[in-house]
Formats: structure tokens, sequence, C-alpha cells
């Protein structure tokens, strides 16, 4: 051969199924075959032999006949030839794949039923495979792997996809024999075909000595030119090594793994070539690294494959024979550590139990603390909601206990508005006696002398007023003159129609409580309070809880108070339940010892905080109503128990208190101030001096009588209080502008001795300075 041909790379292309001719139907096909003649059936079988022959694409001026068991020349590819024809496996592999799982209609499925149909339509039986030479194939494109061919009753064979499968099979070296549904599979199959008269069997022996092809006749069948693919056939066997046309589509995790395996094995190979390196060179430089400790020892590698090289034994150099001495110093100081080793660690054992000891201490305390945690979260709960209950009760029953106070102040100031009324008249009566008409009366007082009517109701009053004053008289056994004895009490009928009313108010009282059934809401004091006081001090005292106490408790204090008259009903605080109650709770200490000997607790007396918050702001509330009356000697004694009672009970200087002083000197100030008005109205209304009439004189000392009274308990309550809230004014202001005045009308007649008497019961920084210049004057 003088000169070598060019390598031709070839890469043949699946035509377009659009572009692909048409083949004549099996009828005609029929009739063409049996119209041949026997040398055409010949020269066909010969080329069908030709094409099962595996050759190389590559001719270099000679046949495989004549060159026979001759050296087989090869050609060497690079690099770069071989990762394009890696590439182009790749991408072969991948249209295989499309092929065999993407159908026109639907995607890829890979659930349990599509496997075992797919097991079950593949053929088991060995195939014979031709072994192709070991030839490099140039064509790095097979069209076998490519083509679909899509049969009739729209199935789908892949006959690269099924060479690869019996390989597989081939190489696995198992012997599958046919299962039951594999065969019944093909039989259907077979009747399908023959039904739909697209079988390739003959229906008859053919005595012909040559058989037809089952190859497609191509696009030219009456040419009998032969083209280099007809001839050659399609050599799928002889590049099934690079067209992986052996190759099996890799479904589980094990499979795939060992895909990945082969495949990178290939890959390693094909750099070994590539790189041109012999095993003796990689031996050396593995070697090199593992020596410079650079290279990781393979765990998949065995022991086997690495090349063993020869060392030689070291020779142990001469050491001297041990001397006794030394070795017991070595063994004593070996002790001495072990023995100081061991000391240490019991002392670590010892602090080790300690520390655990110390633990299981602290979990048991912990224990406990979250176990009382647990149990006052649950007693607050419980709490809680009593709380809440308390707090309804109070919501419902406030307004019925707020209807009956006002009721009991209606009544006490319809009492004190007949009584203040009644001793108005009196001192209109006496004031027109011995001073004279008002002269807007003087037609009405002319009209009622004619008629005689006015006359008449004065001289009422008059005994009506004398035998209060005789029944007083008769009860008491007292000797008081005239006017000195306090006229506060209502007649008969008023008197019992007043009894009714406040008894049927303290019944509608006692009805309050009457649907409730609780005992603790009857009587506060067995309620939770003395509980959350006694478990849980801190949060007790934090929280206040006394004040809470005494805020829930004044509803039963107030309750009690209704109907109470403090100045007819001579009662103590202390004689009350809600005191002794209070006072109880206030002071901790062993049942049975006595209350007295007991000692507050961490909240204080609750009973001062009582008397603050609830009982002298009620105690207010019915001076207003008129319970006191300032005429009254036994009401100002009453008055002044009651205040040192309650001075005794809370601090000095509290407020409260002082405000119930200030309400006590304001019913003093209201009654100054109607006598200075009604003295002033009748003393500037007497213009000319009237004639002798006996009655002036009892009644200007009835009149006067009643104004030393005043005084008298004025300065009584002077005396308890001291001088505070304006009272010495006051003093003055009743002496100047009310007693000097109907003194001097008849002073020859008592007024002068009267006034002697005022001052004779008047300190001396209160006798005003008028008085002293009247004094002077009567003893001059």
């Amino acid at each position: 051969m003088d000169s070598i041909p060019p390598v031709i790379f070839k890469r043949s292309k699946v035509k377009p199924a659009g572009r692909t001719r048409s083949t004549s139907p099996k009828g005609v096909s029929v009739q063409e075959n049996e119209q041949e003649s026997p040398s055409t059936l010949a020269t066909k079988l010969k080329n069908k032999v030709k094409k099962s022959r595996p050759k190389s694409k590559l001719s270099f001026g000679g046949d495989d006949e004549e060159e026979g068991d001759g050296e087989v020349f090869q050609l060497k590819k690079s690099t770069l030839s071989r990762k394009l024809a890696l590439g182009k496996n790749a991408a072969a592999v991948s249209l295989n794949l499309e092929s065999t799982t993407v159908s026109r209609s639907s995607g890829p499925t890979y659930d349990d039923a599509y496997l075992k149909e797919l097991k079950a339509s593949t053929p088991n039986a060995r195939p014979v495979v031709v072994q192709a030479e070991n030839e490099m194939s140039v064509d790095i494109n097979e069209p076998s792997l490519q083509v679909l061919e899509i049969g009739a009753g729209d199935e789908v064979h892949c006959s690269g996809v099924t060479k690869m499968r019996s390989i597989y099979d081939l190489e696995s070296g198992e012997t599958a024999i046919p299962s039951e549904s594999s065969i019944k599979v093909t039989k259907e199959r077979r009747e399908r075909l023959r039904k739909a008269k697209i079988s390739g069997e003959e229906d008859y022996i053919s005595l012909a000595v040559t058989r037809r092809g089952d190859e497609a006749d191509g696009p030219h069948p009456e040419s009998r030119l032969m083209r280099e693919e007809d001839e050659l056939g399609e050599a799928e066997e002889e590049f099934a090594e690079y067209t992986s046309a052996q190759e099996r589509i890799a479904l589980g995790k094990k499979s795939r793994k060992v895909e990945a395996t082969r495949r990178r094995d290939e890959m390693r190979e094909l750099i070994e070539e590539a790189a041109e390196e012999d095993e003796e060179t990689k031996e050396w430089e593995e070697e090199q690294l593992r020596r410079g400790g650079h290279l990781t020892p393979d765990r998949g590698v065995s022991a086997a494959k690495v090349k063993a090289t020869y060392k030689p034994a070291p020779i142990p150099a001469m050491t001297p024979i041990p001397v006794l001495a030394s070795a017991m110093d070595r063994l004593n100081q070996q002790l001495a550590a072990l023995t100081t080793s061991h000391a240490n660690s019991t002392t670590s054992l010892d602090s080790l139990e300690r520390e655990r000891s110390d633990v299981n201490e602290r979990e048991k305390a912990m224990r406990s603390l979250i176990e009382r945690a647990e149990e006052k979260r649950a007693w607050f709960s419980s709490f809680k909601d009593w709380i809440e209950g308390v707090a309804n009760f109070l919501d419902e029953k406030y307004p019925l206990l707020e209807k009956l106070e006002d009721e009991h102040v209606s009544l006490l100031q319809e009492r004190f508005d007949m009584i203040a009324q009644r001793r108005r008249a009196d001192d209109e009566d006496d004031l027109a006696t011995f001073f004279g008409p008002l002269p807007d009366g003087d037609h009405t007082q002319g009209t009622a002398n004619e008629n005689g009517s006015l006359m008449l109701a004065k001289h009422e009053r008059r005994l009506a007023r004398t035998s209060r004053r005789q029944l007083r008289l008769n009860t008491r056994h007292t000797d008081d003159e005239e006017g000195y004895s306090t006229d506060s009490s209502l007649p008969p009928s008023d008197a019992v129609a007043y009894n009714d009313a406040l008894k049927r108010l303290i019944s509608r009282t006692k009805d309050v409580l009457n649907d409730v059934k609780a005992e603790e809401f009857h009587r506060p004091e067995k309620g939770r309070w003395n509980t959350w006081r006694v478990k849980y001090t801190d949060s007790y005292v934090g929280a206040w809880g006394g004040l809470g106490v005494v805020s829930v408790w004044e509803f039963w204090a107030r309750l009690e108070l209704i109907g109470w008259d403090f100045i007819e009903n001579p009662l103590s605080l202390d004689s009350s339940k809600w005191y002794s109650s209070l006072y109880e709770y206030s002071r901790l200490g062993i049942e049975g010892t006595r209350v007295e000997e007991r000692e507050l607790g961490p909240d204080g007396d609750l009973v001062a905080s009582m008397i603050s918050s609830a009982i002298i702001p009620r105690l207010c509330r019915l001076l207003e109503g008129g319970v006191f009356d300032v005429y009254s000697a036994r009401h100002v004694r009453r008055m002044i128990l009651l205040t040192e009672e309650i001075e005794a009970s809370v601090e000095e200087g509290n407020a409260k208190l002082q405000m119930l002083l200030r309400s006590t000197l304001g019913r003093f100030e209201l009654a100054i101030a109607d006598k200075e008005a009604l003295t002033a109205r009748y003393r500037f209304a007497a213009a000319t001096a009237l004639a002798f009439d006996p009655e002036t004189i009892p009644a200007r000392s009835r009149y006067l009588a009643r104004l030393a009274k005043l005084l008298q308990n004025l300065l009584r309550w002077r005396k308890h209080t001291g001088e505070r809230f304006g009272i010495g004014m006051l003093v003055t202001r009743l002496v100047e502008n009310c007693m000097i005045d109907v003194a001097r009308n008849g002073w020859e007649a008592g007024g002068g001795e009267f006034v002697h008497r005022v001052a004779s019961m008047m300190p001396n920084e209160l006798i005003p300075i008028r008085l002293k210049k009247e004094l002077v004057l009567m003893y001059c």
C-alpha cells in the first residue's frame, strides 16, 4: 500500500418519521416475493450472511478472508477522540432511555404495576450473540440505537434495549425460564398479529432453497446496487461496547451504585490510557506519595495489590544490664506515684460522693419546692374563684344596703324636722310675747284677735308643752326649771309611728341575707382570709391583705349599723358583732387562749382601719340626718363618750376623727345661726314698748333658759375638743347676738341676773367686751 487512505468519520442520522417511505401492504409484498426468481433469493441470502459478519469500517487494502490469522492493525485514538466518543455514547444512552421510557401519550411511570408488566413482557430466552472482534469502530454515532420501530397495534419495539437486555442476561450467567405471564403475553401478541394480518410468517412451507429476508427492502427495492450499510449491516454487535447496547437501565439503589462504580472504573481506564502510563510508573509514584505522607490509603484496594518492599530487621542497640538498686528505686517511685494517684482518686471519689449527696438534697428540696409551688398555685386559683364569688355577692347586695341606709337617715331627718319645727314655734311665741308681733303680721294679728283663733293656738301649744314637762318630771324625778329640760321627745302618736317604721327597717335588714346559705357570707371570719394569712404570710403582707379584709368586712359592719341610734341606744362599739370578730381576727394565737393576750398579726389592728374607713363616715352621715340634738345635755354627754372611744381606737390626729368633730360642731353652728336670725328679726320689729303683760316674764325666762342650755352644751363640747374649728367665735356670737339683747329687754325682770349667771359659767378668755360693759353698768 503506497498511500494510506484518510480516516473517514461517518455520522449516520435517523430520518424523521414523517419522511420515511411508507411500506407496501403485506399482500403486495407476498405477490412480489412469489414473482422473484430463485437466483434473486440466493443473492439476498448471501447478502444476509454477509451482514451477520462483523467487520471494521476501516479498510487498509485487503479483505478479512485474505488476511487470515494475521495481526490486525488497530488505530490508536487520541485523548480528544476518546472524550468525543465518550460524550456521544452518553448521548446515545440518554436517547435510548428516552426511546424506551417515553411514549407519545403519557409521561414515565415506575410504579410496581408497570415494573411487573415490563418484567412479564420481557423475553427470558437467552439470545445467541455473535462475539464481535476486538476492533475500535470509528463511527461513534451508531444509528441502530436510535431507530424506533413502530409496528401494528401501536406497539413500540426498541432493538437496542432488547439487545442490551439480552447481553446483560448473557453476562449474568443466569438461565431464565419463561414465566407463565410472558408466555401468555407472547400468545396474545401473536394472536393479535394474526388477526391484524400483519404477521411476517408465511402460511405455507416454501420449497425454495433460500428464505426471503425479513429486512426492509430499502428505499429502492428494485435496484441491484448495494449500499455499504446494506452490505456490512448496522454492526450492532460489533460496536455494542461503544454504543451502550449492552447497558441496562439502573432502577434500584444498588444497581445505580454498581453502574456508577463501573463508569468511574471506565473513566479511570481511559484517563490511564490517555496519560500512557505503565503500571510500574504508577506504582513508583504512589510509593513516593506514600513515603511523603501525601497519599491516603484506599480502603477498597486490598493489601495484596501493594507491592511489598524488602526492609531488613533493625538490630537493637546494646543496653547495660539493669542494677537491682536502680530497679528498686524505679519501683519505689512508681509505687509512690500510684499511692499518690490512689489518694487523689479517693479524694475525688469522696468529693464526688459529697457532691452527689448535695445534688440529691437539692433535688429533694427542688421537688418539695415544686410541690409547694403547685399547691400554692392550686390554692390561689381556688382563692381567686372565691374572691370573684365574694365580689359578685357584694355587687348584688350593696345596692340593697345603701337603700336601707338612706331610709334610716330619712327617718332620723323626719324626726329631727318635727322636733325643730315645734321648738321654733315655741321660740316664736315667746319672742312675740315680750318683743311684740312682727310688722307684716299686724293685720293677721288683728283678725286673729277678733276671732280668737291665734290665742287659742298659743294656748294649746303652751298646754301641750306643760303636759310633756309634767310627764318627764314624773318619770325622771328631776327638779329642772322650765326651759332647761330638753323638749326633744315626739308626741305619743308620732313616737309610735317612728318606732314601727324603725322596726320594719330592721326586719328588712335581716332579709338581705335570707337567700344566702353559705356560712362564710353570714360570718366573714369563717372565710379564707385567715388561711391566706397563716399559710402565705409574705403574699398576704405584700398584697396588703388586711386592707382587703377591711374593705370586704365593711359590708357586714354597715349592715349591722342600720337602725342603730347611737344617741338613744348607749351601746359601745366593742359590743357589736363586727367589732369583736374583727378584733379577734387581728390577733393571732392558739385556739383557747384569751384574745387580749394574743399579739397583733402582720396587718396590725384592723379595728382601727374599719372605724376610720366605714364607721366614722357612717356616724357623720347620721349626724347630718339629725340624730344629735344640741339642746340635749344627754346627747352631748353621749357624743363625748363615743368620741373618746373612737379616739382610743384610732391614732392621734386621724383625719376621719377630725371630720367627726367638725360634723358635730356643725350642728351647733346651725342652731346658733337659727337663733341669731330669729332674735334679730323680732328685735328689730319691736318699734315701741308694749303694755305690761304678765306673760312676758315667764316667756323671756323660757327663751333665755333655752339659750343658756345651748351655751352650756357648747362649752361642754369645747372642753372636750379644745379650741378648734372656731368654737370660741360661736360662743361669742351666741352671747352678743342673742342673750344680751333679750336680757336688756327685761333687765329689771331677771335679765341682769341672767347675764351675771352667764358670765360666771364662761371662761374669762371667752367673755365678750359687750358683756363686760353690761356687768360694769349693772354694778355701778
